[in-house]
């Protein structure tokens, strides 16, 4: 492993830049990933080279890893780019609801010190920007006991749920929407709409219907660009296909009179399970058919099955997800430098706060301009001026 940057105690820590040493990591960075408790699917290995080899830029790899007697037992994935600053960022970019640092749960406080020490090595000339940090995961334990300049910041809202069947999260309802969902559900029974769990070998043509349905489903609606593009297609199927392998996905197929109608990937970890992405054809919603509670009963079941303790709704708080009355969860932005490079820091911050209020002040002037937009279609629809 190229570019040693010290040891400390029989913990040795190098730095890694090479794609193809990423690659052989497979096998131990899973071993390490299993035994972090606070790990997400995101960081599996199978995500993060999967994501790297569709949107890595050659040269920016940035491994920081600690071994104790030639065990991996930490590792940041971070890669530098310089825009709008020098940043050490995770890798996973914005297909990722969550990042974090892989800390195994034996050695753990020198593990920390030692990465400490290995990320001030490697960013010498950059701020450490890590982005959606879930709180209680052990990048927050790397901050509390980084030596340089630090901040935290507010990132995005996710929305949890406990992991248990969907009986039992009706009883977070009320009484008259609890009814409702019934309903729904017995009119899913009631069309005898089939689950298929996908195997490993059926991925790529499974994702490839996913992909499919979810453009339809958004036509006209605003769909994610870039989930209409071939590098992620390219990602989310080589990424599924090694997860559904380890057991750390989950691709389920919804299919009425033997066609596929919807499809879920669902990713989870130790503790944690989350839908990422679905498909739906839009002839559901003339059936009336409540596609969200159909894959939300599907992934509580499975969860509590599995003994996972929770069902993340990852990032945004779209209505159909605040319906169950979820815990509010903010990833948290960690920024992170080595002493002399606080101007450089506190310039981040202070662009990052400035781009917030814009953001905020668009927030504001939203309902306005949809009203407006609103009064347009009418005077439209009633033929303009006469």
């Amino acid at each position: 492993m190229a570019g040693a940057t010290g040891t400390r105690r029989g913990f040795a820590v190098t730095l890694c830049r090479d794609d193809g040493q990423f690659a052989d990591l497979e096998k131990e960075w899973t071993a390490l990933l299993r035994d972090c408790a606070t790990a997400t699917p995101f960081q599996s290995h199978s995500w993060l080279h999967s994501w790297w080899l569709s949107y890595g830029s050659p040269g920016r790899l940035r491994l920081v890893l600690v071994r104790y007697d030639g065990q991996l037992v930490g590792a940041a994935p971070l890669m530098l780019v310089h825009r709008p600053l020098p940043l050490l960022v995770p890798l996973g970019g914005g297909i990722s609801d969550f990042s974090d640092i892989l800390v195994a749960s034996s050695h753990r406080v020198t593990t920390l010190n030692a990465l400490s020490a290995g990320l001030r090595l490697a960013a010498r000339h950059a701020v450490i920007d890590l982005r959606e940090v879930r709180p209680g995961a052990a990048a927050e334990e790397l901050f509390d006991i980084w030596p340089g300049v630090r901040r935290r910041l507010d990132d995005s809202v996710c929305l949890e749920l406990p992991a248990e069947p969907i009986d039992e999260l009706m009883k977070r309802l009320a009484s008259s929407r609890a009814q409702r969902v019934r309903a729904k559900l017995r009119k899913l029974d009631a069309l005898k709409i089939e689950e298929h769990a996908v195997a490993e070998h059926e991925v790529p043509s499974a994702i490839g219907e996913l992909l499919r349905l979810h453009e339809l489903q958004w036509r006209g609606r605003g769909v994610t660009p870039e989930h209409l593009r071939p590098r992620f297609a390219e990602h989310l199927t080589r990424a599924t296909q090694r997860m559904v392998r380890d057991g750390d996905a989950a691709l389920t197929e919804y299919r009425l009179n033997g066609a596929v109608v919807a499809s879920n990937v669902t990713l989870q970890s130790s503790q944690l399970t989350g839908g990422y992405l679905y498909g739906a054809d839009p002839e559901l919603r003339s059936r009336k058919v409540d596609v969200a509670t159909m894959l939300l009963r599907r992934d509580a079941r499975h969860a509590a099955e599995s003994g996972r303790s929770v069902i993340s709704l990852l990032r945004g708080t779209e209505p159909y997800k605040s319906h169950w009355r979820p815990a509010t969860v903010v990833n948290q932005r960690l920024l992170l430098a080595p002493l002399a490079l606080a101007p450089l820091l506190n310039l981040h911050a202070a662009q990052l706060a400035t781009r917030d209020r814009g953001a905020a002040a668009l927030r504001a002037l939203l309902p306005a301009v949809q009203q407006w937009r609103a009064k347009l279609n009418d005077w439209q629809a009633g033929g303009g001026p006469r």
